[in-house]
């Protein structure tokens, strides 16, 4: 029985000669590494008070909800204290303080079934290679989505009447956090 012309010469490369290759040849390793969710921090739990440190919203503080599936925590500023909405941070990003405000169950479960999708930008389709030039330095204006909205107020509202029980804890989530040139912020306590 003859074999077919293929199969020799798959076994034929499968052979190792007596030379090497003259060219280095890649072979691609296997990688068992699954990621999983990051750790989350024991200082954070649910209602904690963060400090952003980074982005558009650095320097704010803002109330933790939950951890999203990829491991990024969500918070609200509320939206009508600071300006943040409902958004998803890096804990990398933040730090916790001693600060929790009580009783936001109702703001954590409207947010329980959000997935990590649901933040994500839909692309816009582009008529043209040319009309995609003509628009490279223009920045897209982004609408935000009317259920986007019913669910930052549904969440503000519980985090807000749970923020009005406590003395000065609005002026405190309003209030920007920055360094002075005295300020030691490894000997500080949050």
């Amino acid at each position: 029985s003859k074999t077919a012309p293929k199969a020799k010469a798959a076994q034929a490369d499968a052979k190792v000669g007596k030379y090497y290759a003259s060219d280095d040849t890649t072979q691609p390793k296997k990688r068992n590494h699954n990621p999983k969710s990051a750790k989350l921090r024991s200082s954070i739990t649910t209602g904690t008070v963060l400090i952003l440190l980074a982005g558009r919203h650095r320097g704010k503080r803002v109330v933790f909800l939950r951890q999203m599936p990829s491991g990024l925590l969500l918070v609200t500023g509320p939206f009508k204290t600071n300006g943040v909405p409902v958004r998803r941070v890096n804990q990398a990003y933040v730090i916790a303080t001693s600060t929790k405000v009580a009783g936001i169950d109702g703001a954590v479960s409207a947010v329980s079934s959000l997935e990590d999708s649901y933040f994500k930008r839909s692309a816009q389709a582009v008529d043209s290679a040319e009309q995609e030039f003509l628009d490279a330095g223009k920045v897209p204006a982004v609408t935000i989505g009317d259920d986007r909205k019913a669910l930052q107020q549904k969440v503000d509202a519980v985090v807000d009447g749970a923020v009005a029980k406590v003395d000065g804890l609005k002026d405190y989530l309003h209030a920007r956090f920055s360094l002075s040139k005295a300020d030691a912020p490894h000997e500080m306590v949050f």
